[in-house]
């Protein structure tokens, strides 16, 4: 990402919440190499996310879109969009951030005591088997 020659997409910081885990990997990139942030800020193309951003045509996902039209040569982007990208355009490569680099959340699911049975079965059915194993093919853990 540091070459610059290499077109670095990706999402429009604070208006994109992809953008903010980009430049806490830029943050990160700076104490793995002094210098790496100022360098990823000036050179990232924030290419989707934004008010302003290009809008791919209808039927087609942002990001393939972006990396199809050769807008650039990595995007930056949560395993998720890689993921379902590559689906779209078979030819993109995803490539996992070195661990110094990952930025990650911690998400929670709670069910409200008191709730509908719905909810509970809702959240049941999120740690089942079938959807673990649909979370999987996108790229998040496990619980």
């Amino acid at each position: 990402m540091l070459n610059p020659a290499v077109k670095l997409g990706t999402s429009t910081p604070k208006a994109d919440p992809s953008g903010d885990y980009a430049w806490e990997l830029f943050r990160k990139a700076d104490q793995v190499r002094a210098g790496a942030y100022a360098a990823l800020d000036a050179k990232a193309l924030k290419l989707t996310g934004g008010p302003d951003s290009p809008k791919p045509p209808a039927g087609q996902g942002t990001y393939a879109w972006v990396m199809d039209q050769s807008q650039a040569d990595v995007f930056l982007t949560y395993c998720t969009n890689a993921v379902a990208s590559q689906k779209e355009v078979p030819r993109l490569k995803v490539v996992p951030v070195p661990v110094e680099l990952q930025v990650g959340a911690s998400y929670g699911l709670t069910v409200r005591q008191g709730a509908p049975a719905q909810a509970e079965a809702f959240a049941k059915a999120l740690l089942a088997p079938p959807a673990q194993a649909t979370f999987a093919r996108y790229g998040f853990g496990k619980p």
